[in-house]
């Protein structure tokens, strides 16, 4: 049992919820955040190889959360891969030695499911080895293996989170931009996206794992894949995203060779990967291991996002 927990990146979308369901379970919070003016908020500055994490870690700290990270860059050069790197690489491995000489017990670091690769039609699966296609996830494949190397040299438990995209109230980003469109009531040329299929993955569902594996003895130095447990096309996520708002999903089929051209000439090919390939993830052996189930399916999931974008 824990009984305080450091989190990084505490003011961000996952931090926010993570936060408040860990007080609700009664623990401790330590919120980490680079600067701040709130009493209930404690301020580390930049993170990168050298930050002082004595401070908030001599407090008791039982186990820490590791959200923060540099988000992904347009930028795809090496110079990318190298500004990702000082806080995702350096600024985690920094952290997880001091975790050791301050002796917390466990550390979660949340991923991405993109260290896999992306675009293969199979599931991926918790044995399936990474080839990360793009800085972001090379730089959070580094990261992992980075952490797994201490805990082998100092016996801190290290336990491994790669979610899919993940959604819920005060998304933002492309995911938010779709919901607008769809609550607007636009037309959208994504209706021949049929054939694709992702896995997603509710805020809630991602909180209640992490909460599960900072304290569950089976999850020490482990990683795993997790996701709502129901893959969808682009043309049906669309479909569920219109229900969960009352809205009538507006969608002209474009045939799917056309939207990739357009999405090259305009520089957005990510984009259009996203929109019209595939990327699943195979969860067997995270409900196994920890006798975990999502708590929430997809379109509770899509419900409570859209509740978020009224507010």
């Amino acid at each position: 049992m824990i009984s305080k927990v450091l989190v990084t990146g505490a003011n961000g979308f996952v931090g926010r919820a993570l936060c408040a369901h860990l007080e609700q379970s009664g623990c401790a919070v330590v919120r980490a955040v680079r600067s701040t003016d709130s009493p209930f908020e404690f301020p580390v500055g930049a993170i990168d190889g050298a930050t002082p994490w004595g401070p908030a870690l001599g407090t008791g700290v039982d186990a820490v959360v590791h959200l923060a990270a540099q988000a992904a860059l347009a930028d795809q050069s090496p110079a990318a891969l190298a500004r990702l790197r000082v806080l995702n690489v350096e600024g985690t491995a920094n952290l997880a030695r001091q975790c050791a000489a301050h002796g917390v017990q466990r550390l979660v670091f949340v991923s991405t499911a993109k260290v896999l690769g992306e675009g293969r039609e199979q599931p991926y699966g918790a044995d399936d080895s990474p080839l990360p296609a793009d800085p972001y996830a090379r730089s959070k494949w580094e990261a992992e293996q980075g952490l797994l190397q201490i805990a082998a040299q100092t016996g801190l438990e290290v336990v491994i989170i790669r979610p899919p995209l993940v959604y819920g109230p005060g998304v933002k980003g492309n995911f938010a931009a779709l919901m607008r469109w769809v609550a607007r009531g636009r037309v959208l040329p994504l209706g021949a996206i049929t054939h694709n299929a992702r896995s997603l993955l509710a805020l809630d569902n991602l909180v209640d794992l992490v909460m599960h594996c900072a304290v569950h003895p089976a999850a020490a130095n482990q990683t795993f894949l997790v996701a709502d447990g129901e893959d969808v096309s682009t043309a049906e996520l669309l479909q569920r995203m219109a229900r969960a708002m009352n809205r009538k999903a507006r969608l002209f089929p474009v045939p799917v060779w056309m939207l990739e051209s357009a999405a090259a000439l305009l520089g957005k090919r990510d984009v259009a990967r996203r929109l019209c390939g595939s990327l699943r993830l195979d969860i067997q052996h995270t409900r196994q291991r920890l006798g975990w189930t999502p708590p929430i399916g997809l379109d509770e999931g899509l419900r409570r996002a859209a509740q978020g974008l009224k507010r």
